[in-house]
C-alpha cells in the first residue's frame, strides 16, 4: 500500500526536478535580487547590498508606475485580450460552418500566423506602419487621408499601442480559433435544433446554448491570454521607442529589462518583475474564484 501511494510521485520526481531548475530557481533568484542592490558596481564586486523594500518603494513611489506603466499593461492586455478571443471565437465559428478543405485552408494559413515567430511579426508590422514607406502610409496618402509630410505612428501612446495591439491580436487569435473550434465540436447538435424549433436566433442559440457548455474553455482560453499579454515583451521592446528612447510606451515587463540592462539597475528590475508576477496571480486567482462560485451556483 504505501508503496503504489508513492510510485505516481516516483515517476514524477524527474519532471518535477527539470520544472523546479528551470522555473522555481529563477523566481526565487530573481526575488531575492528585488531585495538588493545590484547595479554594476556590485556586479564586479560579486557583493551585492541587502537594502530590504528600497527596490519596491523606488518602483511604487511617484507618478510613472500608476500614470505611464500600470496603465500602458493592464489597458493593453484587457484590449487584446478580448481582441484576441473575440476574434478567435468568430472564426472558431466560421470554421464550424466551412467544409473540409476550405476549414483546412483557414486553419493552415491562419496557423501561419500563430507559428510565425514575434520578433520576425513584429518587425512586418513595423514595415507595414512604417512612417517613411510604409504600406498603411502609401496607401492612406494615395487615398488623400494622410498629409504629404506623413505621421510617425510610433511616437503616440495611443496609436503605438495600436500598432503593438493588432500585431499580439494577428498573433494569438490562431491559438483561441482552434481550441474553441475543438470545445464546440462536443456541444451536441441536438440542443441547437431543439432551440432552433424553438425559434432561437443564432445569436441567441450560442449565448445560451453554446456558452454554458463551453464556458470551461473560454476559461482556460481567457486565463492564458492574460498571462500572455501582460507579460508582452518582444512586440513593444522591438518597435520604435519601446527599446528605451521612448518611456511613455513602457509595460511592466519593458520596464523591468530597461531598468536592468539599460540603466544597469537589476534589483529595480527585479522588483518590477515580481510585481507583474504577483499581478498575474492576483487576476488569475480573482477570475478563476470567479468561474468556481458560477458553478457551485449552478
Amino acid at each position: 500500500m504505501p508503496t503504489s501511494r508513492w510510485r505516481p510521485w516516483l515517476l514524477l520526481a524527474g519532471p518535477l526536478l527539470v520544472i523546479a531548475g528551470l522555473l522555481l530557481y529563477p523566481i526565487i533568484r530573481v526575488t531575492v535580487l528585488s531585495f538588493q542592490r545590484y547595479g554594476l558596481k556590485e556586479v564586479i564586486s560579486g557583493k551585492p547590498e541587502f537594502i530590504g523594500l528600497d527596490n519596491y518603494r523606488e518602483a511604487v513611489s511617484g507618478s510613472y508606475l500608476w500614470k505611464t506603466v500600470l496603465p500602458n499593461t493592464v489597458v493593453f492586455a484587457a484590449v487584446t485580450v478580448v481582441g484576441t478571443v473575440v476574434l478567435g471565437t468568430l472564426v472558431a465559428l466560421l470554421l464550424q460552418q466551412l467544409g473540409p478543405r476550405l476549414r483546412a485552408l483557414v486553419i493552415g494559413s491562419s496557423l501561419v500566423a500563430w507559428a510565425l515567430p514575434a520578433v520576425t511579426g513584429t518587425y512586418v508590422w513595423v514595415w507595414v506602419f512604417d512612417p517613411d514607406s510604409g504600406v498603411v502610409r502609401r496607401t492612406l496618402q494615395s487615398v488623400g487621408l494622410l498629409d504629404p509630410e506623413g505621421f510617425n505612428w510610433f511616437t503616440e501612446r495611443l496609436s503605438f499601442y495600436a500598432i503593438a495591439a493588432l500585431n499580439v491580436i494577428h498573433h494569438g487569435y490562431p491559438f483561441i480559433a482552434i481550441t474553441i473550434f475543438a470545445g464546440l465540436s462536443t456541444v451536441p447538435e441536438e440542443l441547437h435544433e431543439a432551440a432552433k424549433l424553438d425559434g432561437a436566433s443564432a445569436w441567441r442559440r450560442f449565448w445560451s446554448v453554446t456558452m454554458p457548455l463551453m464556458r470551461p474553455v473560454f476559461a482556460v482560453v481567457t486565463i492564458l491570454s492574460t498571462i500572455w499579454n501582460f507579460k508582452v515583451f518582444a512586440q513593444i521592446y522591438l518597435m520604435p521607442g519601446g527599446d528605451g528612447s521612448n518611456p511613455e510606451v513602457f509595460n511592466l515587463g519593458v520596464w523591468s529589462y530597461v531598468s536592468s540592462i539599460n540603466q544597469n539597475k537589476y534589483g529595480l528590475g527585479s522588483a518590477v518583475a515580481v510585481l507583474l508576477t504577483l499581478v498575474l496571480l492576483v487576476i488569475t486567482m480573482i477570475y478563476v474564484r470567479a468561474l468556481f462560485k458560477e458553478d457551485e451556483l449552478q
